[in-house]
């Protein structure tokens, strides 16, 4: 085939695509108009991950998995929005990490609403006034966000799913590098770049400022600025990607948790997330602990906080492989329940191994 034929072959067949979205599209209508009178919630985070798992399983190739997920991930967003245009809360400002994540999740057809704290996160979807959040739980380079862990103390919001971001620094610019001046960057990431900035801007002055995001903003309106910040801010701003990848350490990943105030089902790959204080005497964490090896359930995360409301007393944050309702795992909590002075489930939600 020619080149002209092989167009005219492509333009036929996104005609054929486009019909079957518009039928896939119409399809979601009549579910959603089933949805309503069930009061069954627009976003169903366990179902969205199997139609993702199907397509993986499927792919003959030669689209690579990750640009499958993110093409259905947009088609689902897009048709999703024909329901209910769904509200999503992260910590501002936009173009950020945590902003990514939220469009990792929800695909770009959510109506997102960067807001200036976790605590204003928290009590805008514990109203009602938004409809999900996107927090930081983890990194792997500074552990975990402790005020994340504060709030889920006292808050009734359940964790439905979650999402690992790859933190990859960039440096932006509308300018050649060797004519970089100053870079402009969160102080956090500029330590993350140290190494890379000394080798190669070592005349450069590097200013710290209160965001990824208005670092970008300076850098698009400054002459002979730079930014480190995130792609997206890149393309928000409309500046050039001088040096992809430039942090010092290749494997930062931070792990995100969507809240909100309904529960997932099992989907056969999920973890669950607990939180509980022991009784004080010796042997007690380890007697709490001992019903999850006896069950055979494989705990991921383990960590402690002052509970605040007594001192030297300490709420146990615990995550673990399976969901509340695996008759093993109900067995398990069961007891653990029995021996904790507090337990409460912040919720089971599919897990993810696959990294945005």
């Amino acid at each position: 085939m020619n080149l002209e034929s092989l167009r005219l072959r492509i333009d036929e067949l996104d005609r054929q695509m486009l019909e079957l979205l518009c039928e896939r599209a119409r399809c979601a209508q009549q579910i959603w108009d089933i949805k309503r009178g069930n009061q069954t919630p627009v976003y169903v985070p366990e179902r969205e991950r199997d139609i993702l798992n199907r397509l993986i399983e499927a792919n003959p190739g030669p689209l690579p998995d990750d640009a499958v997920c993110s093409i259905f991930r947009e088609i689902i967003s897009a048709t999703r929005a024909l329901e209910k245009v769904v509200s999503v809360a992260f910590l501002g400002p936009r173009d950020t990490f945590s902003h990514m994540a939220a469009i990792s999740v929800f695909g770009a057809a959510a109506d997102f609403r960067p807001l200036p704290s976790f605590t204003d996160i928290f009590t805008e979807v514990e109203r009602g006034r938004i409809d999900y959040g996107v927090v930081p739980v983890e990194s792997s380079m500074g552990g975990s966000v402790s005020d994340i862990l504060d709030l889920f103390i006292t808050s009734d919001l359940n964790i439905i799913n979650e999402v690992l971001i790859h933190v990859t620094q960039n440096l932006l610019a509308k300018c050649p590098l060797e004519q970089v001046e100053r870079v402009y960057s969160k102080d956090n990431a500029l330590i993350q770049c140290r190494g890379w900035l000394r080798a190669n801007l070592p005349r450069a002055e590097l200013i710290e400022v209160a965001s990824t995001s208005e670092a970008a903003r300076r850098a698009a309106e400054e002459p002979g600025a730079a930014a480190i910040a995130s792609a997206l801010a890149a393309e928000s701003y409309h500046l050039d990607i001088l040096a992809p990848g430039i942090e010092d350490a290749p494997h930062n990943y931070t792990r995100f948790f969507v809240i909100g105030r309904q529960k997932t089902r099992p989907t056969g790959h999920d973890k669950t997330a607990i939180m509980l204080s022991i009784k004080d005497r010796p042997g007690a964490l380890y007697h709490l602990l001992l019903p999850f090896y006896e069950a055979g359930i494989n705990l991921t995360r383990i960590e402690s906080r002052p509970s605040k409301q007594k001192a030297w007393e300490y709420v146990f944050f615990i995550d673990f492989l399976g969901h509340a309702e695996d008759p093993t795992v109900k067995q398990t909590l069961d007891i653990i329940t029995e021996r904790a002075n507090m337990f409460k489930v912040l919720g089971s939600f599919p897990s993810s191994d696959r990294i945005e």
